[in-house]
């Protein structure tokens, strides 16, 4: 009966932390607008195998949100995140150009056989990473905002939640009940 006990109890600190986590993330993500961020960090997911095998595809990569000042002191071998025809790309620099006063930057997949076809205008760096990667996590939190992955990480724990909350309550109403029944009057 201990034993049951304690594993009621794991079940429920598991459920109870994963309702929490995901509702979490999913909270993050609306109030960023689809950008969550931790402690500063931006983080994102690795659509591509353009980086392998340094970044994989499906990772989650943390990159530092750059401001105006920064954006032109990147340098040869810097691995940076810039707009390039409305999404975000995550490429190493293999060139700085200063070109007037302006400052672009050649940039290159790890993983692809040549340098990207347009330069990058330092106005369009939006980030710069640092090395901070989780190998294919991107995956799982693709599915945890996806229509079946809410359902499966925010809804079914909370409904075996209120379950176990009703068969709890009702386990305590019957032993009280068996209790006041042995009483005698």
């Amino acid at each position: 009966m201990n034993l049951l006990k304690w594993v009621n109890r794991i079940v429920t600190g598991i459920l109870i932390i994963l309702l929490v986590s995901v509702a979490g993330i999913v909270l993050s993500t609306k109030l960023t607008n689809g950008e969550p961020e931790v402690f500063g960090y931006q983080l994102k997911t690795v659509l591509s195998g353009s980086m392998e095998p340094n970044i994989q595809t499906g990772s989650i990569i943390a990159v530092k949100s750059v401001d105006e000042d920064e954006r032109e002191k990147f340098q040869k071998g810097d691995v940076i995140t810039f707009l390039e025809e409305d999404r975000l790309v995550t490429h190493r620099i293999l060139e700085v150009k200063k070109t007037g006063s302006h400052i672009q930057y050649i940039t290159k997949g790890d993983n692809n056989n040549t340098p990207d076809s347009n330069p990058v205008l330092a106005d369009n760096v939006k980030a710069a990473y640092d090395g901070f990667t989780i190998p294919h996590l991107g995956y799982f939190i693709n599915f945890a905002q996806s229509t079946n992955g809410s359902f499966l990480f925010m809804i079914l724990p909370g409904i075996l939640l209120l379950g176990y909350s009703i068969l709890t309550i009702w386990k305590t109403l019957r032993q009280l009940e068996d209790e006041y029944k042995k009483t005698p009057i």
